[in-house]
Order: C-alpha cells, then structure tokens, then sequence
C-alpha cells in the first residue's frame, strides 16, 4: 500500500496500536524507472526502465476451426422414479452442505439478515444472502451465485446464459427495486487452446457480455478469468495422460434490499390457513435435461440443454415477484435449480417440516413424461400463496405476459409426505424423514469422517425425531420493554470500555448492542492499557469481546489472558477493576475464555471452569437454543427461565472443571447464568442443540454478585429481530438479547 510522508507518523501508531508490522521497502517516484537496492550486496538486482516492464505487449491472436459432434439424447421416459430420487438426492451438488456451512462463522459483524440456514429446524436452503446495511435500519445487501457448467458440455453460451438466470431467480427472494439495480461478478474458467474451449469462451462470452446482459439491463463491472483449466502429466511407464475441465462461468450477483426483513426463504408456512403452491416455469414447458442432476446419476449428459430464451421473460418474473412480496402476496419461494422441482419441493418440505400434495394431472401428459418434469432443471421458481389470493398472484403473472408459465400444482399436507398423483392414483407418497435423511446423508457421510463422528450420527439421527419442535421463544419478560429508557432520558451515558486484543473481531457489533441500550461504548485496544495511553479508571463497565486474540495458538484466550497477568501495570488495574463495587463486566467468546483465565483477579469466581476444544472436534457456527438460569447476574436480571435462539461462533467452548470443582457445585451456588437446551426446553448434551458439548449444558456463568458474567454464546449478534436466522412472526425491531444490554444500563440507574 502507499502512504504519504506526511501521514507515516500516523500510520506508524494505528499499526502499532493493532499489533500490525509493516516495513517500508520504498519509494514512489515522478521517474518511470524500476530499482530494487539490495543493501547486504551493495548493487541493485532491478534497474530498468518501466517500458521494459510493460511495454507493448504484442495482441494476442487465436484460431478458432469450428467443430460439432454428437451428442447421445438422455432417454427418460423408462426411469425409475424411486430409484430416481435416492439417486439425485444423494448427488453432491444437491445435497445438503450443512458439513460445510457449520463450520464458517456467518454472524461476525452482526449485519448477517439471512445466511444459508432456514426455518426454526435451520436446514441449509437460502436462494440468496442479505446482510443489514448498519445497526440502526432495515436497508441492506443481497448476494447470490449462479453456475450452470455441466451444461457447458452441451452448450457454453446456454450455461453462461443459465448461470446469469439462477442468479435472478436466487436473488428475486430479496426485496430489490428493480432488476437493473443487480451487478454481476463473472469468473471465467476455460482450458485455453484445448480443441472446441476457445470457441466456446468467445461464443459464450459474446452471449452474456454483449447480448444476454445489456438486454437485461444489468452490468458487469468485475471478473476474474483462469485460461489454465488443463493439466498433463507423464506417468513412469511414458504414457502421456491429462485432464481437462469444461468452460465455467460462475457468477456473482449484488444489489442493494429495501427492507431485509422481508427476504423470502423457501420454509413453507402451515399457520395461514389453506395455501396453494404455484410453478413458475421460465422455459414453457421445454423440460430440457441436458446436464441435469438426473442425467449425471445415470452417468449420462443429454443432448439438448436448458436454456434462457427470452430475456423478456425473466424481467417480468422478476418484476411480478418484487410486487407480490412487496403486497404481502408471498409466503415462501424457492427458485427451481439443481435437481429440480423435485428437489425444489422437498427443500421446501424440509424446512417447513411438512409434507406436500403435489399433481401432476398438469405437468405429464403420462408416465413417460413425469422423470422430465420433475427433474428437468430449467429456470422458474415455486410459491406459496393463501388460497384467497391465487386467483390475484395468476392474474398478475398473467398481466406480465407469463400466464402460460403458470400452474396450480399442488399444496402442503398434514401426513408429513411428499406425495405426487397423476390422474387420482399415487405416483410417489415417500415420508418427509426419509427424504431429508437421503438429501443429508452425503454430509453426513463427510462430516463423520472429518470431525467426531459420534457427533456427527447424533445431528444425523436427529432427523429422525419428527415431533421434534424447532427452535422456539418463550420469555418471561416483554421483549417490547425497554427497561433502560427512563435512565437514557435523562442524557447520561455510562462509558463501557470495549476490549479487544489482536485476532479479535467482534468489537464493533458489541459497540451497538451497548450503544443500543444507552451505552457510551469506546474502542480500547490492549495496546492502549500495556503502553499508558489509556486507563480503565474512567469506566465503569467493559466489555471482552470474541474472536481469536493471537490465533489462539496459546489457548483459547489464554494468550489475551496472559498479556494481563504478566504486565504489573495492567494486572493491577484489571484488578482494582474487579474489586470496585460500582463496575460491570461482560465476557462473550474469545473474551470468556480470556476472563476465565482472569479468576484469579475476579472476587466470586472460584469454581469458574476453563474452556476447552468442542466435542465435535469442529469449530461450530450455529443457531442454538439456550436457557437463562436463575443467578445473580445484572446482566440476566428478570431474565430467568426465559429460553429462545443465540448466535454460537466458537471452536474451544466446552467446559472443564479443575480438581475441587463441579458443575454441580456451580449450579447449587446458582452460579450458571446461562445453558445449552434442546428443542424441546431440555438441558443437554446432544449434538449440536449443545455444540461443544459442555457438561449440563453450561455455557455462561456468573461471579457471587453478579457484576461479572462470562458467556460462550454471541447475545451481541442478535440484540435485533432481523439478526436471527429464524425469529418469531411477531418480533419486530427487538431481538431478546437486547435485555442483557438494557439491564446493565439499568444497574447503573
């Protein structure tokens, strides 16, 4: 990065502060003229002028003979349809990735509106991803992706042209003005020079970036390109062998949302009453299979593949979305893709925890034709509707020109089954469970051999418990009360120091949960408290934070820890902090563990555990459900029994207790402020409604008089409704963890 002389000094003390070397390795200059000094040899390995670098590169000129080949037609008509679903369910690319979305932390920042996981049973089906501009609006940010390469075996420019429409439909799930407003990202991948890949790059970037996308109306600003998509190797005995990956183009989509809380998600609804599902299908009945997920389970390809053949049609679906949710119209969507609108409809089964009655009488015109029309994988979507508003939503698709992509297929069913019939006899009637075990089990299957894979069996078998609730609130207190408003009015804000060490990173979103609740939250570093520049005399309240001080190559929060007990000047002062009656503090993460480390220095902390690796063997990202203890606690106060979802972001959680202490010595001292509990209000230790398999569930506790309070799970992450992967109906700008916040700053009266 370059940096002015005049702002050095500055940049010298911000990187110093945050622990951040840096050197400075030189110079820029008015000269167009390169130098690199080497001061240990005396002489200069670079010395050139920068048209030497740079230059004038020749143009490069490809040539392109044209070639065409056969292609065998996938015959459907003779499959299966049993057989057919075990098979594409299993398949990778539909298949549940909870194995991988579990272990990546998706509420960091605290603007997280929608990640991938849906539903109080939190099944891994978003269309698309939305995150909060800032703490204090509804505006935001949608993201989604769109691929379609094993098309690109068939036909480039029709997977460039489908990858661009799964964006849309992904994206149309999010509440954006108008389709123009989307930008795209596009990755191209190709093996450059390989017979048929040059041709087919020129042809498909011609038909995105010159023809598709300007029809649209929407650009493409950025990209990245891999012309190397092709190894060769020599084996010992000489035998020349390569491999070759097709044209890819995956594609990036990001528009700004005018409300995040209104994103849709596939989770059908079962309390509004009768609802019907309607098809939306962009390709008129085309029912193309050429590089489906049911054409690769019978190690086939096709011949004719889907494709976007009208622009025109597109944008309207778009626009007739928008206008159904912004009129309330919408009950879930889900956009139809990978594996079709079989997969479609029982991601939808999965996270409404229903079964659905579906027709084909519509769709088929006999038996031959139900393989295609369940699995063809052409653009289009389906909706939930209310019964009484089914004749508007078709009227308005009607007005928009696409009444002949529309049909009333079916609604959802209280016997839990996907059921399909065709003219009044059942085609398919397979349990709910049984599908969604077939559709996870190929996560299952790695996650087993990567992490603890008893672990992994118990989220398995989870599936199996059909009664099983969901995440759920039920609180003792009005979630609509704010407690610390008579004390905000009078216009004092109590200074809360918000800690944070190198590697931490979750300060910011615990600044506006205090700001939030009447706080003055200052930013400090530990830096400032090592080197004087700052004090914890002027607060009487902090905050550690989560994240992972010093990687936690020391521990977890041991080395954050240990930067306090090892520094006279610091240690003292952590000290006096703790033993001044008129302080608060919070622990939450990577702060927890640090404090934890801290009992020494904290009055009424003996018996405090440390923390330790998950049971899963797995850093683990999730939504789970807790339980607030009777404690002590200021921060919990009128909180007790209270049981409702938290954010949980954390590798190293589990509890340990040293020689001497217990668990159940910190329960009987009603110490535990806060633990882990099933769907059903249960403290426990399966996994993951407990996801590092602390002993009793306990994952936050408390000092004698309840000024300190240390806590795994992230309450600053989703101190607002819309920061919840799943929320009540009701809720509307206050989350349940905002009280925490509330009761500090009502301790301080």
């Amino acid at each position: 990065m370059a940096v002015a002389p005049e702002n050095l000094e500055r940049f010298d003390a911000l990187c110093r502060r945050e622990r951040c070397p840096y050197a400075v390795i030189g110079e820029a200059t008015e000269a167009h003229h390169l130098e690199l000094g080497d001061s240990y040899f005396d002489d200069k390995p670079v010395d050139l002028p920068m048209e030497v670098l740079f230059g004038k590169p020749p143009r490069m000129h490809r040539s392109v003979s044209r070639a065409s080949f056969t292609k065998p037609i996938f015959d459907s008509t003779k499959i299966d349809l049993d057989d057919a679903i075990r098979r594409v369910l299993r398949l990778p690319s539909v298949g549940s990735k909870s194995f991988l979305i579990t272990i990546g932390d998706r509420t960091i920042t605290g603007l997280v509106a929608r990640d991938q996981m849906v539903g109080p049973w939190q099944v891994p089906v978003a269309d698309v991803a939305v995150t909060a501009t800032s703490f204090d609006v509804r505006t935001g940010e949608a993201m989604a992706m769109g691929e379609r390469t094993p098309v690109a075996t068939i036909d480039a420019p029709a997977s460039g042209r489908m990858a661009v429409g799964e964006v849309i439909t992904n994206m149309a799930a999010a509440p954006i003005g108008k389709l123009s407003d989307i930008r795209l990202s596009a990755n191209w991948m190709a093996a450059a020079g390989h017979p048929g890949e040059d041709e087919n790059l020129y042809e498909t970037v011609r038909a995105v970036g010159m023809e598709l996308c300007p029809e649209l109306g929407i650009t493409i600003p950025v990209g990245k390109d891999s012309m190397s998509m092709k190894t060769m190797w020599e084996e010992d005995n000489g035998e020349q062998k390569s491999v070759t990956a097709p044209l890819s183009l995956i594609v990036s989509g990001f528009a700004p949302v005018t409300d995040v809380a209104r994103t849709l998600t596939p989770q059908l609804v079962k309390d509004a009453g009768e609802t019907d599902l309607i098809l939306v299908d962009l390709a008129a009945g085309q029912n193309r299979l050429g590089g489906s997920a049911l054409a690769q389970v019978y190690r086939q390809v096709g011949a004719v593949a889907p494709d976007l053949d009208d622009p025109e049609d597109i944008k309207a679906f778009f626009a007739v979305i928008q206008g159904l949710n912004s009129d309330d119209k919408l009950l879930a969507y889900h956009d139809r893709s990978d594996g079709g609108l079989f997969v479609t409809l029982a991601e939808m089964c999965f996270a409404g925890h229903c079964g659905v009655d579906i027709k084909l009488d519509g769709l088929a015109e006999d038996r031959s034709q139900f393989a295609r029309e369940l699995f063809n994988e052409e653009l289009g979507a389906v909706i939930q509707v209310r019964r009484e508003d089914t004749g508007f939503v078709l009227q308005q698709f009607s007005a928009a020109g696409l009444g002949d992509y529309i049909s009333v297929i079916g609604s959802p069913n209280d016997t839990d089954s996907l059921r399909l019939t065709f003219e009044g006899g059942i085609v398919v009637d397979e349990p709910r469970v049984e599908l969604q075990r077939l559709w996870a089990e190929t996560s299952y299957r790695v996650q087993s051999l990567r992490d603890n894979a008893d672990c992994a069996r118990e989220e398995f078998d989870n599936l199996l418990d059909v009664e099983d609730p969901g995440l759920h609130a039920e609180l003792t207190y009005d979630i609509n009360e704010d407690v610390a408003a008579p004390y905000i009015n009078k216009g004092i804000r109590p200074k809360v120091a918000v800690l944070r060490e190198q590697g931490v990173n979750g300060q910011v979103e615990m600044a506006a949960a205090f700001d939030r609740a009447g706080f003055d939250s200052v930013d400090v570093h530990m830096s400032d408290l090592l080197s004087g520049r700052v004090t914890l005399d002027g607060f009487n309240s902090l905050v550690a934070c989560g994240g992972f001080s010093y990687g936690d190559v020391l521990g977890a929060g041991e080395g954050w820890a240990k930067s306090i007990l090892f520094s006279d000047r610091v240690r003292d002062q952590f000290a006096a902090f703790f033993n001044r009656q008129d302080t608060l503090a919070l622990g939450v993460c990577n702060g927890c563990q640090m404090l934890s480390n801290l009992h020494e220095l904290i009055p009424g902390s003996e018996g405090w555990p440390r923390f330790v690796r998950n049971q899963s063997e797995q850093f683990e990202a999730r939504l789970v459900m807790a339980e607030v203890m009777p404690s002590p606690s200021a921060f919990m106060d009128g909180m007790a029994g209270s049981r409702m979802p938290i954010a949980v972001a954390h590798g190293e959680g589990r509890v340990e207790f040293a020689s001497g202490t217990s668990a159940e010595a910190l329960s009987e001292n009603e110490l535990v402020a806060l633990r882990y509990v099933d769907n059903r209000g249960q403290a426990t230790v399966r996994y993951p409604y407990n996801p590092n398999g602390s002993e009793a569930g306990i994952t936050g506790v408390t000092t004698r008089d309840g000024r300190v309070t240390i806590m795994m799970p992230h309450p600053e992450r989703v101190f607002r409704a819309v920061q919840h992967s799943w929320r009540p109906s009701e809720w509307q700008e206050d989350g349940s963890w905002i009280r925490m916040f509330r009761n500090a700053r009502r301790w301080f009266g």
